[in-house]
């Protein structure tokens, strides 16, 4: 059916953090880090895993910021000179297709209705499943072994 979308942060919120010092960017709870590995940094902007040498930080982010008792933060990935992508569903982000991810069906007042963990390859048909019932007005994906918030998926 593939009536959504998934959708990266706005790097323009995180670019100037790039500059700051790893002493000020501790004081905010920040790491500044470089990708040993790949896959192992997905960064939230691009919706993909960083390259080996890539630079990232690594900082608190309020993903559900909605008056809400789901109101929550959590850590993520961000890498300097990310661009924001939104993917159609038919571009099933790898860096979702290789984790368990923990799919978070909220409704118009930011109440979590529904809820799944599943592997990366079945998120596809998960989200399609919560968004069967017209009451979800969007959802979330987080990485199901660290509780990262990974993207936000939106109908089309």
């Amino acid at each position: 059916m593939h009536t959504y979308r998934f959708i990266g942060l706005d790097a323009a919120q995180f670019e100037p953090l790039f500059e700051l010092t790893d002493d000020e960017l501790s004081r905010m709870g920040a790491r500044r880090s470089f990708a040993d590995e790949s896959p192992g940094f997905p960064c939230r902007v691009s919706l993909e895993d960083a390259e080996v040498g890539d630079e990232l930080l690594l900082l608190p982010f309020e993903h559900q910021a909605a008056v809400s008792p789901y109101r929550a933060s959590g850590p993520i990935f961000v890498r300097r000179g990310a661009r924001q992508r939104t993917l159609d569903a038919a571009d099933l982000p790898p860096y979702v297709s290789r984790r368990l991810m923990s799919v978070r069906a909220y409704d118009a007042t930011h109440m979590m209705i529904d809820a799944a963990v599943c592997e990366g390859r079945l998120v596809g048909t998960e989200i399609e499943r919560q968004l069967s019932a017209e009451s979800v007005a969007y959802i979330h994906l987080h990485n199901a072994k660290r509780g990262c918030f990974s993207c936000r998926v939106e109908r089309t």
